[in-house]
């Protein structure tokens, strides 16, 4: 792609940023994507939940996604956005200035994690998050819920679907009287006193132990972590309105409170799963093509009125 004006730059090259551009490179459309390389599912060695592509890489979901791009014309550029200027002038780290009429943002979200040693490292292997995306395969194994918000009561009552087997960790979380009540009555242990670290031998996770040094077999620890967008101030400085949590907010196509600008993925929804953030951006791109088309009809009129007025 030249350095014409896009019809659409899309920021973000996961499942909703990819489907999107697939949607609107179909329709003709001049499509970029900017791409930093950094997608939340990279720690995971498959992806689940998706029909069709059920246990594949996530990686090969990506590779596949932009080889179906190059069909339609839509570049890739793999780069990070560093600044929006209205107009729509995209700034890329590397140089590079992207201008064009409709933005998607699809920069999905960050997962902040509790500073406990060998968190990081088991992070979507078998630290995990989703159930929906991990607990069949870790089903009928003595799992853990690390316990740091109130939300993580819940999880355990959610993992308890896949394990009768599930001790939650209060950590730094003490349940209210009521949710013990209904932790004990799934079979659900609660364990006091603070996590120190995750024992892993051979590079499995094989337990947990505490500050007081008692320890507790487990295969598989879950944890509701708090979530940030990946946004670096970009949908702030172009005016979209946000919520409490600092996510965007959208109509139900993905439009943002700021003229031009849709929004989609996890960017907008932490918790989407993977094949929700790939409707959402499918949607989006539908939505944005109608407005491009209104624009263009409106500059069709325009150009014949001034044609006949000459």
């Amino acid at each position: 792609m030249d350095e014409r004006i896009c019809d659409v730059v899309v920021v973000g090259g996961g499942a909703a940023g990819l489907s999107a551009a697939l949607v609107l490179g179909r329709a003709r459309r001049t499509v970029a994507v900017v791409d930093a390389g950094s997608p939340r599912n990279a720690p995971s060695p498959h992806m689940q939940g998706y029909l069709s592509r059920d246990g594949m890489p996530p990686a090969e979901l990506l590779e596949a996604g932009r080889a179906e791009l190059a069909k339609y014309g839509v570049e890739i550029v793999n780069d990070r956005v560093t600044a929006i200027q209205a107009g729509f002038f995209v700034r890329l780290a590397g140089g590079r200035v992207l201008t064009t009429r409709r933005l998607l943002i699809a920069t999905g979200v960050g997962d902040d994690l509790p500073k406990i040693p060998g968190v990081r490292e088991r992070w979507g292997r078998d630290l995990l998050h989703c159930p929906y995306c991990h607990g069949w395969e870790v089903r009928d194994q003595p799992i853990g819920v690390l316990g740091d918000q109130p939300g993580a009561v819940q999880h355990a009552q959610l993992v308890r679907q896949w394990s009768d087997d599930v001790i939650f960790f209060a950590h730094s979380y003490q349940p209210t009287d009521a949710e013990r009540e209904r932790l004990e009555a799934r079979g659900v242990a609660v364990v006091e006193g603070a996590i120190s670290r995750l024992l892993v031998e051979q590079d499995r996770l094989t337990g947990i132990e505490l500050v007081d040094g008692r320890s507790f077999d487990r295969s598989a620890v879950f944890i509701r972590p708090r979530n940030a967008p990946h946004q670096d101030g970009l949908l702030a400085g172009l005016g979209c309105d946000l919520d409490d949590g600092g996510f965007v907010v959208v109509d139900s196509t993905g439009r943002t409170s700021a003229s031009g600008v849709w929004a989609a993925g996890n960017a907008v929804d932490p918790r989407a799963p993977l094949i929700s953030a790939a409707g959402a951006g499918a949607a989006a791109a539908i939505a944005i093509n109608a407005d491009l088309l209104d624009e263009d009809i409106e500059n069709a009129v325009e150009d014949r009125d001034h044609a006949w007025a000459g």
